[in-house]
């Protein structure tokens, strides 16, 4: 079944300020689900769909939202269950559980409660609790690559050693990752402190943070030869 009718199927009573919410978020990197108090899923977006359908870190049984790792699966069920009792009490706030796949992937699981009186506002179905995102911890960055480039007038294996402190860490690692000496990774660091104006490694990856975008590629969200 295809993700809009999925779409249509699970929220037949959609408004049409509600469609078109649900339409931004298809652009999305981060799973978007849209919950009831008991986990009972309400409609997803097609990043999410995605997850559930990997069978990995989600999955969908009998009609609700359950994550694999038990710890974080009860930690979410109670922010549910807590954003079902939002209107009455003003104690529901936003829950972060980190979460780790099969490969090691690691991702992280953001719940927001949706008092009624915005999910009324905003045309959303009234028995939405809870909006969970679901996220890897890995930034979607090539596609702001060419303009951090830009930005601090990097040569191209400044970019290279940049990009690689941020996916993996540590120099010895992107030494090895990118099959040059320590040394060599060393020299563009301290170049990239000068241009970038940063004094730590922890600094780079802030500004490559700021840079980021949570919005999913055109060319993944669009097929070859699909009209754009």
């Amino acid at each position: 079944m295809t993700a809009v009718l999925w779409r249509a199927s699970a929220c037949p009573q959609m408004s049409g300020d509600a469609a078109m919410f649900a339409d931004a978020f298809d652009g999305l990197h981060a799973g978007m689900y849209l919950v009831e108090a008991d986990a009972h899923l309400i409609h997803a977006n097609i990043a999410g769909r995605a997850l559930i359908d990997a069978g990995d870190i989600l999955h969908e049984v009998r009609g609700r939202l359950v994550v694999s790792d038990l710890p974080a699966n009860l930690t979410l069920q109670g922010a549910f269950a807590a954003a079902g009792q939002a209107d009455r009490s003003s104690a529901a706030g936003a829950t972060a559980v980190p979460m780790t796949g099969s490969d090691g992937q690691r991702y992280v699981a953001d719940a927001l409660p949706l008092p009624a009186g915005t999910r009324r506002h905003s045309g959303a179905n009234h028995r939405a609790a809870a909006a969970l995102f679901v996220r890897k911890t890995a930034l979607p960055i090539p596609s702001r690559a060419e303009v951090i480039s830009k930005a601090f007038k990097l040569t191209p294996a400044e970019l290279r050693v940049l990009l690689a402190l941020v996916e993996l860490g540590g120099i010895p690692e992107v030494a090895a990752a990118l099959g040059v000496a320590g040394s060599t990774v060393k020299t563009h660091v301290r170049r990239l402190f000068d241009k970038t104006g940063a004094a730590r490694q922890a600094d780079l990856v802030k500004i490559v943070a700021g840079y980021a975008t949570p919005l999913r590629e055109l060319a993944k969200s669009n097929p070859v030869g699909a009209p754009r």
